[in-house]
C-alpha cells in the first residue's frame, strides 16, 4: 500500500482513516465514509483501484468533477477514463473498447447512464473489482444536495452483490448516514468518520450593512489569492462580477441561466487561474478539486448548515489556511422563506424550516461558530477557545444583561407567548406599525420600554437568550417565544443573566499568520507551473499543488533524490517535471547563495510481527497508546484530529479483540452502572433505544464502551477455565 501510494501520489504516510478505510476495501466490505473536504476521500478507492486486478467503477455527479479527477490520474500515470454527455457517440464506443481490452484502471459514470439501455449488461461483462459512489449524500432527500437519479443506484448491489461497495460523502447528518446506507442497500457496511472539523479554516459572520463595500475592503488584501462568492440569485451573480471587472479584479460568473459552453469556459479559467474570482450561484463547485482556493464568502444568506459547510470547504482544502466570510442579514432569511412556502410538499417544507432555523441561529449566535457548526454534524466540541472563528478571536464585551432579559421576557409574558421575535422587539422598540396597534399591542406596560437597543441589537440579544435556554422556540414556518422554567427565574426570583454585548459595527479582521517558504522562489514555480499546465491544456494544480511548491521553496532540492522527497512529487511527475523544476530551483538558489536543506519523508515505523492482526493498523495502535496514556476521549479526538465517536469505536474493537483496557476513566463509574441495568433491561443490539431510555445526560459512547466491556465478560465466561 505505501510502496503504490508513493509511486503514483508521492505521499509516505496516509492520512487519518485512509489506512483502515482502504484496508477494509482490500478485504471487499462495503464502506461508507464521512471525511472533510480535503480529507482525501479520493484515495479511499484510487488506491485500491490500483491494488485490485479488476476495474473501478467511480459514480460521479458533475461532468467537471470527472474531468478533474481523470486528468489527474493521468498525470500520475493511472489509466482513468469518464463516460457522460459532453462525449459523442464515437468517443464513448472508444472508451467502451479500451475498457473491454482492460486498458483502463479506473472509471467515472454519471448516475444516469447506468439507465441507458444496455449499459447494465455491458457493465456485468466486465471484471469489476469496486463500486465507489462519491457525493453519496445525493442519495438522501433528507440530503442538501438530494439527486432523484441518485436513487437508481440501487441497482448496484441487486446486479453485483459480492462487489464491495464505497459510499463517500463530506456532508451527512445521522439521519442521511441511514438513509445512504438503506438506499444503497449496505447496511452492515463499516463506517468511518473522521472529524468534520477543518482546522486550516477560520469563519467569521459579518452584519450586512453595505455588503459591496465590505466585500472591497476584504479582496484589497487579497488580490492574487483564488476565492468563491457564492450569491443567492443569478441576477447578482451577473451583478456582482460585472461590479468586480470594473473595479479591476479578473471576476466571472457562474449559474444555470448561463448556456453550457458559457459554464464550462468559466470554469476552466477559474480552476487553470485565469481568474482569481469566481461569483456563483450553489449551482458552482461539488467535487472541484482546485486546491488553493484561500477564501469562500457568501454574500447572501445559505439556506442550510450542510450546503454552507460543503461550500466553505471548498477553501484551503491544501490544508493552509482559508477564509470562510459570510454577510448575514434578517432580510435574506425573508427571501429563503418565500422560496420555501412556494414549495408544494407540505414535509419538504417542514424540512426547509428546520434547516434555516439552524443556520440562522449559527448565524446570529453568540457562541463558537466551529463548535456550533460541529455539534449539528453530531461531533463535540469541547475546547474553550477554537482559535479560528470570530468569536474565538474577537470576543465582544459582556454586560450584566438581566433587565434586558427581563423586559424581553416580561413582554413576552404579556402577549400570551403567541408571537414571534420580530413582533416582541417591534413592542419594546414602540413601533406604530399595523400589526402592534391593530392589536392594541401598544397599550401593554412593555411597549417602547426598549429604545436602548436597536432592532438588530434586539435580535441578537433574544437569539442569545434561546441559545443559553433562558426561552424557548415552537414551530417551523411561524415559530413564536415560549417561557420555561429558566425564563421565570429571570422574571420571579431574581436569577441574573450574563450576555454578549451587541455590536455596534462589523469588527476588525485579525492578521494572518506569515508563513515561512521563500516567496520569491514559490512565484517563479507558481509562473513555471502555469506554462507547463497551459501547454498541457489542464488546471496549474495537476502538476503541482501550492503545498508541494511551498515544499519546494522550504528546501530547495538540488537533485532527484530530493525533489522525489518532496510531497507530491510521485515517480510519473518526477521524471516527467524533474528537470524543469530542478533547473529553476538550482539557478535561483546558485544567484541568491542558498544551500538546500535535507528533506527527510516521514514513513510510518514498521509494525511488530508480533502484535495481534487487529491491532496492525496504525490508527487502532495510536488509539491505544493514548488510552494506556490515561487520555480522555475528547483529548484523544484532539491530538487525532478524528470525532469522539470513531475513537470510542476504536477502543471499542480493542476490547473485544481481547485489550484490558478500563473504561473507568471515559465512564463514571456511577453512569456505567445506571448502563449496565439499561442494557439487561433493553437488550445489547442497537444503541438507539439505550440512549432514548436514558436521555440526554448519557452519550452514545459511553453506552459503546460499557456494551463493549459487558460483551467481552461474556465472551471471557464462555471460554473453559483454564484456557486464556
Amino acid at each position: 500500500m505505501l510502496k503504490t501510494l508513493h509511486k503514483y501520489f508521492g505521499y509516505t504516510t496516509f492520512l487519518p482513516l485512509q489506512e483502515e478505510i482502504i484496508r477494509d476495501v482490500m478485504e471487499r466490505k462495503d464502506v461508507l465514509v464521512l471525511m472533510p473536504t480535503g480529507g482525501g476521500k479520493s484515495l479511499c478507492y484510487q488506491l485500491p483501484a490500483l491494488l485490485f486486478d479488476g476495474l473501478t467503477i467511480v459514480i460521479s455527479p458533475l461532468i467537471a468533477l470527472m474531468k478533474d479527477q481523470v486528468d489527474g490520474l493521468i498525470s500520475s500515470g493511472i489509466t482513468a477514463a469518464y463516460i457522460n454527455s459532453s462525449l459523442s457517440y464515437a468517443e464513448i464506443s472508444e472508451i467502451r473498447g479500451m475498457v473491454e481490452a482492460g486498458e483502463v484502471k479506473i472509471l467515472y459514470l454519471a448516475p444516469e447512464r447506468l439507465m441507458v439501455p444496455g449499459f447494465l449488461d455491458f457493465l456485468k461483462s466486465l471484471p469489476i473489482s469496486l463500486f465507489a459512489v462519491d457525493e453519496a449524500h445525493c442519495i438522501s432527500e433528507w440530503g442538501h444536495d438530494f439527486r432523484p437519479e441518485y436513487r437508481q443506484l440501487k441497482a448496484l448491489k441487486a446486479n453485483f452483490p459480492a462487489t464491495p461497495l464505497i459510499a463517500l460523502t463530506a456532508t451527512a447528518t445521522r439521519d442521511v448516514q441511514e438513509d445512504i446506507t438503506r438506499q444503497l442497500n449496505i447496511p452492515r457496511c463499516g463506517r468511518y468518520q473522521a472529524s468534520f472539523n477543518r482546522k486550516n479554516l477560520y469563519y467569521r459572520i459579518e452584519p450586512k450593512v453595505n455588503p459591496y463595500q465590505q466585500l472591497l475592503k476584504y479582496l484589497e488584501g487579497h488580490k492574487k489569492e483564488s476565492g468563491i462568492i457564492y450569491c443567492q440569485s443569478r441576477k447578482m451573480v451577473d451583478s456582482l462580477s460585472t461590479s468586480l471587472q470594473e473595479a479591476g479584479y479578473r471576476a466571472i460568473p457562474y449559474h444555470a441561466g448561463l448556456t453550457a459552453e458559457e459554464r464550462s469556459a468559466n470554469q476552466e479559467r477559474f480552476i487553470r487561474d485565469d481568474a482569481e474570482i469566481i461569483v456563483a450561484t450553489i449551482a458552482f463547485g461539488m467535487g472541484i478539486d482546485k486546491p488553493n482556493v484561500r477564501y469562500v464568502i457568501h454574500y447572501d444568506m445559505p439556506k442550510n448548515l450542510e450546503g454552507y459547510y460543503q461550500e466553505t470547504g471548498r477553501a484551503g482544502r491544501d490544508g493552509l489556511p482559508g477564509d470562510c466570510i459570510l454577510f448575514f442579514s434578517y432580510g435574506d432569511k425573508a427571501k429563503i422563506e418565500y422560496f420555501i412556502n412556494q414549495k408544494e410538499d407540505q414535509r419538504d417544507r417542514d424540512i426547509s424550516y428546520q434547516k434555516l432555523k439552524k443556520i440562522t441561529d449559527y448565524c446570529s449566535g453568540n457562541t463558537c461558530r466551529r463548535k456550533r457548526l460541529l455539534e449539528y454534524f453530531g461531533e463535540d466540541f469541547n475546547k474553550p477557545n477554537c482559535g479560528g472563528c470570530d468569536i474565538c478571536l474577537e470576543p465582544r464585551e459582556r454586560f450584566d444583561g438581566t433587565v434586558a432579559a427581563q423586559k424581553i421576557l416580561s413582554c413576552i409574558h404579556r402577549l400570551g407567548q403567541g408571537f414571534g421575535i420580530n413582533h416582541v422587539i417591534d413592542i419594546l422598540l414602540g413601533s406604530r406599525n399595523k400589526k402592534v396597534i391593530e392589536r392594541n399591542h401598544h397599550a401593554l406596560s412593555t411597549y417602547g420600554i426598549g429604545k436602548e437597543y436597536s432592532k438588530g441589537q434586539w435580535q441578537s440579544i433574544v437569539r442569545e437568550l434561546i441559545q443559553l435556554d433562558f426561552l424557548d422556540m415552537e414551530g417551523d414556518k411561524y415559530p413564536v417565544l415560549k417561557l420555561n422554567d429558566k425564563s421565570r427565574k429571570v422574571l420571579f426570583k431574581g436569577q441574573k443573566v450574563s450576555l454578549t454585548k451587541p455590536a455596534a459595527e462589523p469588527q476588525k479582521r485579525h492578521e494572518d499568520v506569515v508563513d515561512t517558504f521563500d516567496r520569491e522562489l514559490f512565484e517563479i514555480l507558481r509562473t513555471l507551473r502555469k506554462r507547463l499546465a497551459d501547454g498541457e491544456g489542464v488546471p496549474p494544480y495537476i502538476i503541482f499543488p501550492d503545498t508541494t511548491l511551498k515544499e519546494m521553496s522550504t528546501y530547495y532540492p538540488d537533485n532527484p533524490t530530493a525533489l522525489s522527497n518532496i510531497s507530491g512529487v510521485g515517480e510519473k511527475k518526477l521524471q516527467r517535471y524533474g528537470d524543469i523544476f530542478l533547473n529553476h530551483i538550482t539557478e535561483y538558489c546558485r544567484a541568491k547563495g542558498i544551500k538546500s536543506k535535507q528533506v527527510i519523508p516521514e514513513w510510518p515505523a514498521p509494525i511488530p510481527k508480533s502484535m495481534p492482526k487487529d491491532l496492525k493498523t496504525s490508527t487502532l495502535r495510536m488509539t491505544l497508546e493514548f488510552c494506556n496514556k490515561g487520555m480522555t476521549l475528547e483529548e484523544m479526538a484532539e491530538k487525532r484530529g478524528l470525532a469522539v465517536s470513531t475513537i470510542a469505536s476504536h477502543i471499542e474493537k480493542l476490547i473485544l479483540s481481547g485489550e484490558d483496557i478500563s473504561i473507568d476513566g471515559l465512564v463514571p463509574v456511577e453512569k456505567q452502572e445506571i448502563i449496565k441495568k439499561a442494557i439487561d433491561e433493553l437488550g445489547s443490539g442497537a444503541l438507539s433505544p439505550i440512549k432514548e431510555f436514558l436521555g440526554d445526560d448519557f452519550s452514545y459512547e459511553e453506552i459503546r464502551l460499557v456494551r463493549a466491556k459487558m460483551r467481552r465478560i461474556l465472551d471471557c465466561k464462555s471460554i473453559p477455565y483454564g484456557i486464556k
